[in-house]
C-alpha cells in the first residue's frame, strides 16, 4: 500500500462547484474530518467538496468515493463531483460507461465528452423518515416551515427530499429577492433537519425550466448543487410546476435533469479541469493532534 506522506490531487470544478479529486485506490490513507477540512483551507486545494476514491468494496465497480464537504462533514452524494470523478476514471482507462459506489449507493456514469456526463443519481427519498425530518410529515411536497414572521412569512413550505442527502427547496417566484447567505445558515441546521440540510431557492420559470440557488450542507453558498438541481426537479415534478425532464440553470450554469419512468435520477452536465497539486500529509498531521 500507498504510504508516501505527498498525494496528488487534481482541482476540478463543475459549473464553478470546486471539487478536488483524491486517488487513494492504492493506499491504505483516509481522511480525518479535522484533515479534509484541513485541505479546504488551503487556499491552493480550496474546494466545496473532496471525492476520495478508494478501492472497490462491491464486485464491478470502479471505486468507492468518499465525500468530504468544506467543513470535514461526509456527504452521501454530491452530482458535480461525480462528473468530476466520473472523467478522472475516464481518462484513466475505466472507458466511457462505468460504475462508481458512493455512501448513496451504486452510481451508473457515462461520459461523452468533458462537455456531456451522465451520472445515475439513484432513485429519490420521499418519506419524511428517510430524508431525514425529526417529526413526521405525511405530504414532503410542502412542509410546515417558515422563516419570519406567522402572518407573513419571508419563505414558506419548502418540498423535502434525500437525493444522497437531505434538501429542502423552498419555491419563490423571484430568486433576487432573497439573500440565501442570510437564511441558508439558520435553515440548514433547523432542528427539523437531524442531520442538517441543503437549502434551495427555486424559480420556475417553464415546465422545462428552473433557476436554482444553493446553500449546501457543510459548505455554503455554491455556485453549482448537483443533488440540490435533482432534488428541485423531482420536487418541482410531483408539485407538477414542470415535467420530468428539465434544464436547472445555477449561477454557475446549467444542468440537464430527468425523472426517468424507473424512478432514478439522470444528471447531465460538464466538468472542467483547472490544474494538479499535492497534499502533505506530514503537514496535515499536525492539524488532528
Amino acid at each position: 500500500m500507498n504510504t508516501a506522506s505527498t498525494i496528488p490531487f487534481l482541482k476540478m470544478n463543475g459549473l464553478g462547484n470546486e471539487i478536488v479529486v483524491v486517488d487513494l485506490r492504492n493506499s491504505s490513507r483516509t481522511f480525518t474530518p479535522e484533515e479534509a477540512a484541513a485541505v479546504a483551507a488551503d487556499r491552493l486545494s480550496r474546494f466545496d467538496q473532496m471525492m476520495v476514491l478508494h478501492a472497490p468494496k462491491t464486485p464491478g465497480t470502479q471505486s468507492y468515493v468518499r465525500i468530504y464537504n468544506a467543513d470535514g462533514s461526509e456527504a452521501g452524494a454530491c452530482g458535480n463531483g461525480m462528473r468530476c470523478v466520473g472523467w478522472f476514471l475516464s481518462q484513466g482507462g475505466a472507458g466511457e460507461r462505468f460504475l462508481v459506489e458512493t455512501r448513496a449507493g451504486v452510481l451508473d456514469t457515462i461520459v461523452k465528452n468533458q462537455a456531456s456526463i451522465t451520472v445515475d443519481m439513484g432513485e429519490p427519498k420521499f418519506d419524511w423518515q428517510d430524508i431525514p425530518l425529526s417529526e413526521e410529515f405525511r405530504d414532503t411536497r410542502a412542509i410546515e416551515l417558515q422563516v419570519g414572521p406567522i402572518d407573513d412569512p419571508v419563505l414558506h413550505s419548502p418540498s423535502v427530499v434525500n437525493v444522497g442527502n437531505p434538501h429542502a427547496i423552498f419555491w419563490v417566484e423571484d430568486l433576487d429577492l432573497y439573500d440565501l447567505g442570510r437564511f441558508g445558515p439558520l435553515l440548514e441546521n433547523h432542528p427539523i433537519f437531524p442531520e442538517r440540510a441543503n437549502i434551495s431557492l427555486a424559480q420556475v420559470t417553464s415546465a422545462q425550466s428552473i433557476l436554482l440557488r444553493t446553500w449546501e450542507r457543510g459548505a455554503g453558498l455554491t455556485l453549482a448543487c448537483g443533488s440540490a438541481a435533482c432534488a428541485a426537479a423531482v420536487s418541482a415534478a410531483r408539485k407538477k410546476l414542470t415535467g420530468c425532464s428539465v434544464q436547472v440553470t445555477l449561477p454557475g450554469g446549467n444542468l440537464s435533469i430527468e425523472w426517468a419512468a424507473n424512478n432514478h435520477i439522470l444528471m447531465t452536465g460538464p466538468v472542467e479541469f483547472e490544474y494538479e497539486g499535492a497534499i502533505d500529509f506530514s503537514k496535515l498531521a499536525k492539524v488532528s493532534v
